[in-house]
């Protein structure tokens, strides 16, 4: 089998997005193709941060420890810069496991199997990635999927809300929206989210709500 990049794999309570509360095996592949300015894991992409790992290691790992969880989280970094991410997922679903990829939203979405749980950000203003957002992907989302919106300020707030309606995203998967803490308060968010009427869903990132990784 093919090695990936590994900046880590954990087990922890997954704390956003539409299976947040749940336990899921986590496992961060290293690299990223954007810098945001609010980034929260910068570490994904630090020099030789990394550790390489046959598919088959990473498979073993779950099933020694956490075989009883199904939920398999990949994230980054931008897990889709490793072209080996595909054999990771195939693995994991033929073990019949519910598998959820966090993507930045810049890399096409059409070699990502259908029943994977796409998670997909939109770069708003703030981050300065704004231009790498590949809205074709949308194309790509369903019901059980999701897009994420990361908001610092009324311009990005603004940002989401017209994006959302242009693409009409409300119609055929779910749209998630976080503040960028500490910048915006989790109660700023919330109260414009309430304001605007529409089936936009506020988040905060639960695993640090309560302290844990």
């Amino acid at each position: 089998m093919s090695k990936l990049k590994i900046s880590e794999i954990f087990f922890s309570i997954q704390g956003e997005g539409p299976l947040v509360g749940y336990p899921s095996f986590f496992v961060r592949l290293f690299g990223c193709n954007l810098n945001c300015s609010w980034c929260d894991t910068p570490y994904g992409k630090g020099k030789n941060l990394y550790k390489e790992l046959e598919i088959s290691e990473v498979i073993s790992l779950w099933k020694k420890n956490f075989k009883s969880i199904p939920f398999i989280t990949i994230t980054g970094g931008e897990p889709l810069l490793q072209s080996s991410v595909y054999s990771l997922i195939d693995e994991f679903l033929k073990l019949n496991c519910t598998v959820i990829l966090e993507t930045n939203g810049s890399i096409s979405l059409k070699r990502v199997p259908e029943e994977v749980i796409k998670v997909m950000d939109i770069k708003t203003p703030s981050s300065r990635m704004e231009k790498y957002n590949l809205y074709e992907n949308l194309k790509f989302l369903a019901s059980k999927d999701a897009v994420k919106f990361v908001i610092k300020d009324k311009k990005d707030f603004e940002f989401a809300l017209n994006i959302t309606e242009k693409f009409q995203i409300f119609y055929y998967t779910q749209v998630f929206l976080s503040p960028a803490l500490p910048f915006l308060e989790a109660k700023t968010l919330a109260n414009w989210v309430l304001e605007t009427r529409k089936p936009l869903r506020f988040q905060i990132q639960l695993h640090k709500v309560v302290g844990i990784k």
